[in-house]
């Protein structure tokens, strides 16, 4: 009598992990070709730039997420942090310490990326030495950021008062480098560098074994507490990175700045195929993820078929969706 296997061969299926990885890079292209049914201007040179360079603020804030996410934690600061980086930002330029020429600017940006990196120390700190969960820490910031940017803009908005120095910024988002937008060109060295600290250094086996399991990290040696906190250090200076891209779009910020990027980036992560349970982590999953959001973005305005109002509706829906399928994927393995 012959032993019949209880499974398929695994040479016959498709494993889930890559399921879960070629997932997004699908789905984007079924919406791109949905796009184009719905409106053909959507394949037009000029909209997919317009979408490439509005995915940014979220491709960018998403790559530190998923690092912050991979190693088991959460960050629902990530746009409140974004207004008052910006604020700072800003008002330092305004007080013309440094002149209305390249240097402030240069230094404003240094000074940006600075608090940024300190307000991820904090997240991670209070987090790990407090023994809070993140959900608690980092909804308690976010309430804390913002509070601090509506003082800071005496419940109004806070603008670069100099043209000048506005007109020297602006290229960082509309100018182009070798033709191709500036912003796009920040996503792609984001990622890249994302991607190599993730998955050919040390530290990015460290972040996957925390997020799989704090117990077997620790017993192996590894300093959980202090890679969880450099995740929010990485997290914090993504943050400040899209906003040295946001800042000269608008020239200034506003209570509202970055309201809900916190769920556009933790939707970005994802459905770009990060665990939100930890111990998996797609860099560029996470920047397909938001080129996704903005392509559905994209194809409401461009269409009649949904209001362009309900983008958030849209979106909340999708995060929920994507960890059904995550789940329902994690069931087969």
């Amino acid at each position: 009598m012959t032993d019949t296997p209880a499974h398929p061969p695994a040479s016959s299926r498709l494993p889930a992990f890559e399921i879960a990885a070629v997932a997004p890079f699908a789905a984007l292209a079924v919406l791109v070709l949905l796009g184009f049914l719905v409106n053909h201007s959507f394949l037009s040179l000029e909209n997919l730039t317009n979408v490439l360079t509005r995915s940014a603020f979220i491709a960018i804030i998403g790559v530190g997420a998923t690092f912050v996410i991979s190693a088991g934690g959460l960050d629902l600061s990530v746009g409140s942090m974004a207004a008052f980086v910006a604020s700072i930002m800003i008002l330092f330029m305004n007080s013309g310490i440094m002149g209305f020429g390249l240097e402030a600017i240069a230094v404003a940006m240094l000074l940006a990326v600075l608090v940024g990196a300190l307000c991820g120390l904090g997240n991670g700190m209070i987090t790990t030495l407090g023994r809070i969960e993140p959900f608690i820490v980092t909804l308690g910031t976010m309430g804390i950021f913002r509070a601090l940017t509506i003082f800071l803009a005496a419940g109004g908005s806070i603008a670069m008062k100099s043209q000048d120095m506005r007109g020297l910024y602006r290229p960082i988002y509309f100018g182009a480098l070798f033709g191709v937008p500036i912003p796009i060109v920040v996503i792609a060295a984001m990622g890249a560098i994302g991607a190599f600290v993730f998955y050919r250094t040390a530290f990015g086996r460290h972040v996957v074994a925390v997020g799989s399991s704090e117990d077997v990290a620790r017993y192996s040696g590894i300093r959980v507490n202090r890679v969880r906190t450099i995740t929010y250090v990485i997290q914090g200076v993504c943050v400040a990175v899209a906003v040295l891209v946001y800042v000269p779009r608008l020239g200034a910020a506003t209570a509202t700045t970055g309201l809900l990027w916190e769920l556009q980036a933790i939707t970005a992560v994802v459905i770009g195929g990060t665990a939100l349970r930890g111990g998996v982590g797609r860099i560029w999953g996470t920047i397909c993820g938001a080129l996704i959001l903005e392509v559905v973005g994209n194809i409401m305005v461009l269409s009649d078929l949904v209001s362009e109002y309900l983008i958030g509706a849209v979106q909340g829906a999708i995060i929920i969706i994507a960890m059904l399928v995550q789940r329902s994927l994690m069931r087969q393995r």
